[in-house]
């Protein structure tokens, strides 16, 4: 729920835009809904794509339908927003957000034709073995019934490892591990591959980087980006930026 103006919206968006020399590296700038019409505007003339934070899983005919406050998938889509993050740890967590209603989510999304960045993580880490545990039951529910009923295009779904419990916002936050990183975005790939699912999605990691700490999850090259919190209202996104050019 930042930044707090339009104008600092602008000013961020224009910074991140000036990098140049991006190649392979995708820059997805996830704003608030309100600043989202005039971000897309000022992405066509850069290489960066545009993201909502939520979505509700209706898309009503024309016209509308009973949902006084919600964003529909093919609102975003008609916008031109290329992505949306699903099932975010503070919405699970503030907003009583269920699997079910993660599920029923995707499936409207993807129909849309959007691209999915869908965030998994544990609350707390007692053991590895709890933890992959969490994840698995997570993405079961999460994905219930796809890719079986709905195709999903090529990148089409991303997931976004966040171990809430090494997010920096939280109170008694632990720093992770690219150790840990690691084992568990393995253990994702491995999970979604067998035919119930023959899914390879892109893996990224969530848990708090910044640009002194991204290189070390990065240099993994099974870790395949970062979802960046409060470091993206900073200077200190442009140097993650530029860090993760080096590994894309």
């Amino acid at each position: 729920m930042a930044p707090p103006s339009l104008q600092e919206a602008k000013k961020l968006f224009g910074e991140t835009a000036k990098i140049k020399n991006l190649n392979d590296t995708e820059i997805v700038v996830a704003a608030p809904f309100i600043y989202l019409e005039l971000l897309i505007n000022l992405s066509k003339k850069s290489k960066i794509k545009l993201a909502a934070q939520d979505v509700l899983w209706e898309n009503p005919p024309v016209g509308g339908g009973a949902y006084t406050g919600e964003i529909s998938p093919n609102m975003l889509k008609n916008l031109g927003v290329e992505y949306v993050i699903i099932g975010h740890s503070e919405r699970r967590q503030n907003l009583k957000e269920t699997d079910e209603m993660i599920n029923k989510k995707i499936i409207a999304s993807v129909k849309a034709g959007l691209k999915v960045i869908l965030c998994v993580g544990e609350p707390k880490r007692n053991s590895i073995k709890q933890a992959k545990n969490y994840i698995k039951k997570q993405l079961e529910k999460d994905l219930k019934g796809i890719p079986n009923n709905y195709k999903l295009k090529t990148n089409q779904l991303i997931i976004a490892y966040e171990p809430v419990w090494a997010i920096s916002t939280n109170k008694n936050a632990k720093p992770d591990t690219p150790e840990n990183a690691l084992q568990m975005t393995k253990f994702i790939k491995n999970f979604l591959k067998p035919k119930t699912y023959n899914l390879k999605p892109k893996v990224i990691y969530g848990g708090s980087v910044s640009s002194k700490n991204i290189e070390g999850f990065l240099r993994h090259e099974e870790i395949e980006g970062a979802l960046v919190g409060g470091a993206s209202l900073t200077s200190d996104f442009v140097k993650i930026i530029k860090i993760a050019q080096k590994y894309s």
